[in-house]
């Protein structure tokens, strides 16, 4: 395993070359889910579903799971929701968000009139694990199946990884899944055969993204970014990205979307910050994502440190018992 650093309370830091990671801009995506096909193309992963739309949305896949490894959600808001939405950033402005203080720049003839409707709007995003800089996934992993790439992402290895699940109960983000037993799935358009099913590959074994390490050690772009007709999803270095994405806020303040902010950029939020930073138009929760996120482990060196002073109180305690009975 390469790209690896002991780091207190985590397994493993990414510490080699530059991180690579996803920029997914909302407030572009259009809802075509060409990333979530691409996604199950390129990973031959098979359908979750029986190709009809959910009765809450237009949408048939529903959420991440094992065998969708992006998925792009439909939100639909009226205007009372839209001015919430501008209300809650505003907030944050007033708070001094630091992605969001002013641009000196001058505005010149920049159109600030929001571009959707008064009184109804699509929020699309396309969601994604997350590829956090502390994985709770693979603190707790016991077979060593996953592991950080020397791409700063977080992988797992199907031939090692046993199904015992406990990667699922320690994500904070509910990404990992374990797939599935009896799921028929259709090969791929690769050497797919009308009216022919295959059986579900690797079922038991927890999947999730893994930011398309097969094409990243080539060289290539993950197929989603590959496949995104808007930019909406953009790869590259983190850095450069986190660059990207702020300045991309302070484009939309300037627009009149007050409610525009980011998500996963903060490093010093309960994962460390994560590899897949998402501008979002609304509060997390509205796009299913949790406002706090913290890993599980991420008190264990606090609760080891307590746990040993315990234990010297109670040593401690019992030899001036000892002495005291001596006496």
């Amino acid at each position: 395993m390469t790209g690896l650093t002991e780091s207190a309370g985590h397994v493993a830091q990414h510490d080699h070359g530059p991180r690579q990671g996803f920029f997914t801009d909302t407030s572009i995506c259009i809802g075509c889910k060409a990333c979530e096909v691409a996604c199950k193309e390129w990973n031959r992963n098979p359908h979750d579903s029986d190709w009809e739309l959910l009765g809450s949305s237009y949408d048939n896949t529903g959420g991440l799971g094992a065998d969708t490894w992006r998925h792009v959600a439909f939100v639909e808001q009226d205007g009372e929701r839209i001015e919430e939405a501008r209300e809650s950033g505003r907030r944050l402005v007033s708070l001094g968000m630091p992605t969001v203080r002013k641009d000196p720049e001058d505005l010149g003839d920049v159109d600030t009139t929001p571009p959707d409707t008064p009184d109804f709007r699509w929020l699309m995003s396309s969601d994604v694990c997350k590829h956090c800089t502390n994985a709770g996934c693979l603190d707790v992993c016991p077979t060593g199946a996953l592991f950080r790439t020397e791409f700063g992402t977080v992988v797992v290895q199907e031939d090692i990884c046993n199904g015992c699940g406990t990667c699922v109960a320690g994500c904070p983000f509910g990404v990992i899944e374990r797939r599935k037993d009896g799921i028929a799935a259709p090969k791929t358009n690769r050497d797919f055969v009308p009216g022919e099913q295959a059986p579900t590959p690797n079922a038991g074994v927890a999947q999730k993204c893994t930011l398309c390490y097969d094409r990243l050690t080539d060289g290539q772009t993950p197929a989603c970014a590959q496949a995104c007709p808007t930019t909406s999803i953009k790869f590259g270095s983190h850095e450069e990205l986190a660059k990207i994405a702020r300045a991309r806020v302070r484009e939309l303040h300037r627009q009149g979307l007050a409610e525009a902010r980011l998500y996963g950029a903060n490093e010093k939020d309960g994962v460390g910050g994560t590899g897949s930073i998402f501008l979002l138009l609304d509060e997390p929760e509205v796009y299913g994502l949790p406002p706090d996120p913290r890993v599980a482990t991420a008190d264990l060196p606090r609760m080891f440190k307590r746990a040993g002073l315990a234990a010297l109180g109670m040593l401690g305690a019992v030899a001036l018992a000892f002495l005291g009975g001596r006496r």
